[in-house]
Protein backbone atom coordinates (compact mmCIF):
# COMPACT_ATOMS: atom_id res chain seq x y z
CA UNK A 1 0.00 0.00 0.00
CA UNK A 2 1.31 3.09 -0.44
CA UNK A 3 1.50 6.22 1.63
CA UNK A 4 -0.85 9.55 0.09
CA UNK A 5 0.91 12.43 -0.03
CA UNK A 6 1.73 15.70 -1.93
CA UNK A 7 4.72 17.44 -4.05
CA UNK A 8 4.75 20.27 -5.37
CA UNK A 9 7.05 19.85 -8.78
CA UNK A 10 8.24 23.89 -8.76
CA UNK A 11 11.36 23.92 -11.08
CA UNK A 12 13.66 20.82 -12.74
CA UNK A 13 15.77 22.18 -14.93
CA UNK A 14 14.12 24.27 -18.11
CA UNK A 15 17.41 25.45 -19.36
CA UNK A 16 18.42 24.60 -23.14
CA UNK A 17 22.08 24.82 -24.10
CA UNK A 18 25.21 23.07 -25.40
CA UNK A 19 25.61 20.24 -22.98
CA UNK A 20 29.39 19.92 -20.92
CA UNK A 21 30.87 16.94 -19.15
CA UNK A 22 30.66 17.00 -15.70
CA UNK A 23 33.21 14.02 -14.53
CA UNK A 24 32.38 13.46 -10.87
CA UNK A 25 28.47 14.83 -10.26
CA UNK A 26 28.05 14.98 -6.50
CA UNK A 27 26.78 17.23 -3.69
CA UNK A 28 29.91 19.37 -2.30
CA UNK A 29 27.35 19.86 1.18
CA UNK A 30 23.87 18.29 2.09
CA UNK A 31 22.04 18.88 5.48
CA UNK A 32 19.91 16.10 6.45
CA UNK A 33 17.49 16.35 9.07
CA UNK A 34 15.07 14.17 10.66
CA UNK A 35 11.77 15.94 10.51
CA UNK A 36 9.43 15.48 13.26
CA UNK A 37 7.14 18.13 12.85
CA UNK A 38 3.39 17.85 13.02
CA UNK A 39 2.76 19.34 9.54
CA UNK A 40 1.56 16.29 6.93
CA UNK A 41 2.73 17.87 3.89
CA UNK A 42 5.88 17.49 1.79
CA UNK A 43 7.41 19.93 -0.66
CA UNK A 44 10.71 18.87 -2.76
CA UNK A 45 12.05 21.68 -4.85
CA UNK A 46 14.92 20.61 -7.60
CA UNK A 47 16.51 23.73 -8.55
CA UNK A 48 18.78 24.68 -11.94
CA UNK A 49 22.55 24.72 -10.99
CA UNK A 50 22.94 21.60 -8.90
CA UNK A 51 20.50 22.64 -5.42
CA UNK A 52 18.09 20.22 -4.40
CA UNK A 53 15.54 20.95 -1.62
CA UNK A 54 13.22 18.98 0.04
CA UNK A 55 11.25 19.34 3.24
CA UNK A 56 9.04 15.91 5.45
CA UNK A 57 10.51 13.38 2.18
CA UNK A 58 10.99 9.45 3.53
CA UNK A 59 13.72 7.62 1.61
CA UNK A 60 11.83 5.74 -0.51
CA UNK A 61 10.43 8.80 -2.70
CA UNK A 62 14.69 9.68 -2.73
CA UNK A 63 15.13 6.30 -4.46
CA UNK A 64 12.25 6.15 -6.45
CA UNK A 65 13.41 9.64 -7.79
CA UNK A 66 17.51 8.67 -7.84
CA UNK A 67 16.38 5.31 -9.90
CA UNK A 68 13.69 6.98 -11.86
CA UNK A 69 11.36 3.90 -10.20
CA UNK A 70 7.99 3.19 -8.85
CA UNK A 71 6.91 1.70 -5.87
CA UNK A 72 6.31 -1.95 -7.64
CA UNK A 73 9.93 -1.94 -8.49
CA UNK A 74 11.33 -1.30 -5.15
CA UNK A 75 11.26 -4.56 -2.80
CA UNK A 76 12.85 -5.65 0.73
CA UNK A 77 12.39 -1.95 2.17
CA UNK A 78 12.92 -1.59 6.07
CA UNK A 79 9.73 -0.06 7.81
CA UNK A 80 11.18 3.14 8.44
CA UNK A 81 12.16 3.72 4.78
CA UNK A 82 8.30 4.82 4.80
CA UNK A 83 7.27 5.92 8.07
CA UNK A 84 10.78 8.17 8.65
CA UNK A 85 11.13 11.63 7.15
CA UNK A 86 14.02 14.13 6.61
CA UNK A 87 14.54 17.78 5.47
CA UNK A 88 17.09 17.77 3.05
CA UNK A 89 19.12 21.24 1.56
CA UNK A 90 22.05 19.63 -0.65
CA UNK A 91 24.28 21.65 -3.04
CA UNK A 92 26.72 21.18 -5.84
CA UNK A 93 30.01 22.54 -5.81
CA UNK A 94 30.50 26.26 -8.26
CA UNK A 95 31.91 23.84 -11.49
CA UNK A 96 29.04 21.29 -11.21
CA UNK A 97 26.47 24.06 -10.88
CA UNK A 98 27.75 26.24 -13.59
CA UNK A 99 28.23 23.14 -15.73
CA UNK A 100 24.35 22.20 -15.27
CA UNK A 101 22.94 25.28 -15.78
CA UNK A 102 24.28 24.48 -19.60
CA UNK A 103 22.80 21.45 -20.02
CA UNK A 104 19.87 20.54 -21.64
CA UNK A 105 16.58 19.37 -19.61
CA UNK A 106 16.84 15.93 -19.94
CA UNK A 107 21.04 15.15 -19.43
CA UNK A 108 20.53 18.12 -16.23
CA UNK A 109 18.06 15.75 -14.95
CA UNK A 110 20.00 12.24 -15.34
CA UNK A 111 22.84 14.05 -13.71
CA UNK A 112 20.73 15.26 -10.42
CA UNK A 113 19.62 11.61 -10.48
CA UNK A 114 23.39 9.88 -10.42
CA UNK A 115 23.90 12.89 -7.38
CA UNK A 116 21.44 11.67 -5.50
CA UNK A 117 22.25 7.99 -6.20
CA UNK A 118 25.68 9.30 -4.50
CA UNK A 119 23.61 10.93 -1.66
CA UNK A 120 22.12 7.86 -0.79
CA UNK A 121 25.04 5.66 -0.76
CA UNK A 122 27.02 7.89 0.83
CA UNK A 123 24.80 9.11 3.68
CA UNK A 124 22.21 6.56 3.79
CA UNK A 125 25.01 3.71 3.05
CA UNK A 126 22.45 2.28 0.72
CA UNK A 127 23.50 -1.14 -1.25
CA UNK A 128 21.08 -1.93 -4.15
CA UNK A 129 20.87 -5.56 -6.37
CA UNK A 130 18.78 -5.62 -9.33
CA UNK A 131 16.47 -8.26 -10.81
CA UNK A 132 14.38 -8.45 -13.86
CA UNK A 133 10.32 -9.18 -13.10
CA UNK A 134 7.25 -9.80 -15.04
CA UNK A 135 5.27 -7.35 -13.18
CA UNK A 136 1.93 -5.61 -14.04
CA UNK A 137 2.17 -2.48 -15.77
CA UNK A 138 0.12 0.13 -17.83
CA UNK A 139 -0.32 1.09 -21.19
CA UNK A 140 -1.94 5.08 -21.11
CA UNK A 141 -3.69 5.58 -24.63
CA UNK A 142 -5.93 7.96 -25.79
CA UNK A 143 -9.70 6.98 -25.39
CA UNK A 144 -12.48 6.59 -28.00
CA UNK A 145 -13.69 10.19 -28.99
CA UNK A 146 -10.06 11.53 -28.32
CA UNK A 147 -8.67 13.44 -25.68
CA UNK A 148 -10.85 16.24 -24.18
CA UNK A 149 -8.25 18.77 -23.00
CA UNK A 150 -5.59 21.28 -25.00
CA UNK A 151 -2.38 22.42 -24.99
CA UNK A 152 -1.50 25.04 -22.86
CA UNK A 153 -1.64 28.77 -23.87
CA UNK A 154 1.22 29.62 -21.18
CA UNK A 155 4.61 30.84 -22.29
CA UNK A 156 7.28 30.48 -19.88
CA UNK A 157 9.20 33.57 -18.96
CA UNK A 158 12.65 33.68 -20.39
CA UNK A 159 15.17 33.15 -17.60
CA UNK A 160 17.23 35.87 -15.28
CA UNK A 161 20.61 36.67 -16.82
CA UNK A 162 22.17 34.48 -13.68
CA UNK A 163 19.86 30.81 -15.16
CA UNK A 164 18.13 31.41 -12.00
CA UNK A 165 14.01 30.33 -12.47
CA UNK A 166 11.13 32.63 -11.17
CA UNK A 167 9.57 32.20 -7.44
CA UNK A 168 7.35 29.76 -7.26
CA UNK A 169 3.76 30.21 -6.75
CA UNK A 170 2.23 31.16 -3.11
CA UNK A 171 0.18 29.27 -1.24
CA UNK A 172 -3.20 27.87 -3.05
CA UNK A 173 -2.03 29.08 -6.30
CA UNK A 174 -2.10 26.97 -9.79
CA UNK A 175 1.48 26.30 -10.36
CA UNK A 176 2.93 27.78 -13.70
CA UNK A 177 4.82 25.21 -14.82
CA UNK A 178 4.64 21.18 -13.37
CA UNK A 179 2.34 19.37 -11.14
CA UNK A 180 0.08 19.94 -7.77
CA UNK A 181 -1.02 17.65 -6.23
CA UNK A 182 -3.19 18.33 -2.88
CA UNK A 183 -4.25 15.79 -0.85
CA UNK A 184 -5.75 12.08 -2.27
CA UNK A 185 -7.68 12.92 -5.60
CA UNK A 186 -6.80 15.73 -7.05
CA UNK A 187 -3.91 16.50 -9.82
CA UNK A 188 -3.33 19.72 -11.84
CA UNK A 189 -0.84 20.38 -14.67
CA UNK A 190 -0.05 23.40 -15.57
CA UNK A 191 2.06 23.44 -19.13
CA UNK A 192 3.07 19.77 -18.55
CA UNK A 193 4.12 17.31 -20.92
CA UNK A 194 2.53 13.00 -20.98
CA UNK A 195 5.76 11.82 -19.48
CA UNK A 196 5.49 13.95 -16.66
CA UNK A 197 2.01 13.34 -16.42
CA UNK A 198 2.77 9.02 -17.00
CA UNK A 199 5.42 9.56 -14.18
CA UNK A 200 3.12 10.87 -11.58
CA UNK A 201 0.44 8.53 -12.77
CA UNK A 202 2.63 5.71 -12.30
CA UNK A 203 3.25 6.68 -8.61
CA UNK A 204 -0.87 6.74 -8.60
CA UNK A 205 -1.61 3.59 -9.54
CA UNK A 206 1.60 1.66 -8.12
CA UNK A 207 2.64 0.54 -11.33
CA UNK A 208 4.94 1.32 -14.37
CA UNK A 209 3.15 3.17 -17.05
CA UNK A 210 4.04 3.60 -20.29
CA UNK A 211 3.04 6.62 -22.49
CA UNK A 212 1.34 5.39 -25.58
CA UNK A 213 -0.88 8.72 -26.22
CA UNK A 214 1.27 9.84 -28.89
CA UNK A 215 0.75 13.20 -27.35
CA UNK A 216 3.68 15.55 -27.75
CA UNK A 217 2.88 18.97 -26.58
CA UNK A 218 2.17 21.06 -23.27
CA UNK A 219 -0.92 20.81 -21.49
CA UNK A 220 -3.28 22.14 -18.71
CA UNK A 221 -5.52 19.97 -16.87
CA UNK A 222 -6.95 18.93 -13.60
CA UNK A 223 -8.34 15.45 -12.63
CA UNK A 224 -10.48 14.59 -9.85
CA UNK A 225 -11.15 10.62 -8.32
CA UNK A 226 -11.59 8.83 -5.18
CA UNK A 227 -8.60 7.14 -4.69
CA UNK A 228 -9.01 3.55 -3.04
CA UNK A 229 -7.13 1.90 0.11
CA UNK A 230 -4.06 0.46 -2.64
CA UNK A 231 -3.59 4.27 -4.40
CA UNK A 232 -1.06 6.86 -2.73
CA UNK A 233 0.48 9.60 -4.18
CA UNK A 234 3.54 10.87 -6.22
CA UNK A 235 6.59 11.31 -3.37
CA UNK A 236 6.95 11.44 0.36
CA UNK A 237 3.86 10.55 2.80
CA UNK A 238 1.63 12.89 3.97
CA UNK A 239 -1.39 14.62 2.36
CA UNK A 240 -0.07 17.96 1.30
CA UNK A 241 -1.49 21.52 3.34
CA UNK A 242 -4.32 23.81 1.26
CA UNK A 243 -4.22 27.22 1.06
CA UNK A 244 -3.23 29.18 4.01
CA UNK A 245 -1.14 25.70 5.32
CA UNK A 246 -4.85 24.25 6.04
CA UNK A 247 -5.07 20.18 5.33
CA UNK A 248 -6.84 19.82 2.10
CA UNK A 249 -10.45 18.55 2.22
CA UNK A 250 -10.94 14.76 1.86
CA UNK A 251 -11.59 13.09 -1.38
CA UNK A 252 -15.58 13.20 -2.82
CA UNK A 253 -16.07 9.51 -1.47
CA UNK A 254 -18.67 9.35 -4.04
CA UNK A 255 -16.47 10.52 -6.92
CA UNK A 256 -15.05 8.42 -10.01
CA UNK A 257 -11.80 5.59 -9.57
CA UNK A 258 -8.91 7.12 -11.30
CA UNK A 259 -10.10 4.77 -14.54
CA UNK A 260 -12.94 5.96 -14.99
CA UNK A 261 -12.05 9.25 -14.01
CA UNK A 262 -9.04 9.44 -16.58
CA UNK A 263 -11.35 8.52 -19.50
CA UNK A 264 -14.33 11.11 -18.61
CA UNK A 265 -12.62 13.86 -17.48
CA UNK A 266 -9.40 13.96 -19.87
CA UNK A 267 -10.18 10.95 -22.95
CA UNK A 268 -7.40 8.71 -21.82
CA UNK A 269 -7.50 5.15 -20.21
CA UNK A 270 -5.43 2.88 -19.04
CA UNK A 271 -4.77 -0.49 -20.54
CA UNK A 272 -3.13 -3.55 -18.11
CA UNK A 273 -0.30 -5.31 -19.87
CA UNK A 274 2.82 -7.06 -18.53
CA UNK A 275 6.24 -6.37 -19.13
CA UNK A 276 9.54 -7.61 -18.08
CA UNK A 277 10.53 -4.77 -15.42
CA UNK A 278 13.71 -3.90 -13.43
CA UNK A 279 13.42 -4.45 -9.77
CA UNK A 280 15.81 -2.52 -7.12
CA UNK A 281 16.60 -4.96 -4.49
CA UNK A 282 17.21 -2.88 -0.82
CA UNK A 283 20.53 -5.18 -0.01
CA UNK A 284 21.77 -2.61 3.10
CA UNK A 285 20.42 0.64 4.11
CA UNK A 286 20.92 2.61 6.87
CA UNK A 287 19.29 6.18 9.29
CA UNK A 288 21.74 8.86 8.26
CA UNK A 289 24.07 10.42 10.91
CA UNK A 290 22.93 14.25 11.05
CA UNK A 291 25.31 16.85 10.58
Amino acid sequence: MMNPIAVVVLAAFLLLGRAQQIDKPEFEVASIKPNKSAAVGARVMMQPGGRLVATGINVRFLLEMAYDAKDSQVVDAPSWFDSERYDIDAKADENTASALTKLPRDQGMDIMRKMVQGLLADRFKLQLGHETKELPVYELVVAKGGPKFHESTFKPPPLAPDGAPPPPPGPGARPRQGIMMNGRGEVTVAYGDMPMFVNVLSHIVGRVVVDKTGLAGKYDFTLKWTPDESQGMMGPPGAGPGPGGAAPPPADPSGPSIFTALQEQLGLKLDSQKAPTDVLVIQHVERPSEN
